[in-house]
């Protein structure tokens, strides 16, 4: 059950929940809020209210709106990590991969909940804690990105990493807009059109000790 379907299935007062379900109850409250009026409009007599409790149980778990908007970056940064990590993982065909990686930023984007607004359009990213788990989340998917082009092609870590930042932002901001535009072209569709972009710039770089290591591979190498 994710975060918002605990805050519906608890939103009548007085229903009395284990401090865990309670904490993701607020947390899916605070997203509803968040994703639809921003940061700085929000309040937290609005996420109490959403969540079906009092403002004095709402700081029981979080001391201010900042602790609960971090508590909230740091929940949906660490899932997509995790989902470019098990796109990277789910196969040893490299074009297979990237397409993995392409659509796990388009499912993101796509999640109803709206999350990838608070990673990728927060209205908060001139404080200092936010910035850092942004920026660090980038990093990181970038750094995972990174390892596996790295290991296959021979390229330096800071050749990797310029190609693997290239990589993971042309897929968020492809897929924001996307989503945005409310475009007609269903998602598979756009998944494998900007895979096809992508492929035909990693696939030029020869793989990691392949015999003649100037040769480029193949479009189907794995």
């Amino acid at each position: 059950m994710t975060a918002i379907e605990q805050t519906q299935a608890a939103r009548p007062r007085g229903t009395r929940l284990p401090r865990r379900a309670r904490r993701e109850q607020l947390l899916g409250a605070a997203q509803e809020i968040f994703v639809a009026q921003g940061y700085h409009a929000a309040a937290m007599d609005d996420i109490a209210e959403r969540a079906g409790v009092s403002k004095p149980v709402l700081y029981q778990h979080f001391p201010g709106k900042l602790e609960l908007y971090l508590a909230l970056l740091d929940q949906h940064c660490e899932s997509l990590l995790h989902s470019v990590r098990t796109a990277l993982a789910s196969t040893t065909d490299n074009k297979k991969r990237v397409e993995a990686t392409m659509d796990a930023y388009f499912a993101y984007v796509e999640d109803e909940g709206g999350a990838f607004r608070l990673v990728f359009e927060s209205d908060l990213t001139n404080e200092p804690a936010v910035r850092e788990r942004v920026d660090k989340v980038a990093l990181q998917c970038a750094e995972a990105i990174s390892e596996v082009i790295a290991e296959d092609t021979g390229l330096s870590t800071e050749q990797s990493m310029l190609l693997a930042v290239g990589l993971g932002g042309v897929s968020q901001v492809v897929a924001r807009y996307w989503l945005a535009s409310g475009s007609g072209v269903p998602r598979d569709t756009a998944v494998q059109l900007l895979t096809s972009l992508a492929w035909r710039g990693i696939a030029g770089f020869p793989l990691h000790g392949a015999e003649g290591h100037g040769e480029h591979a193949p479009d189907d190498r794995h």
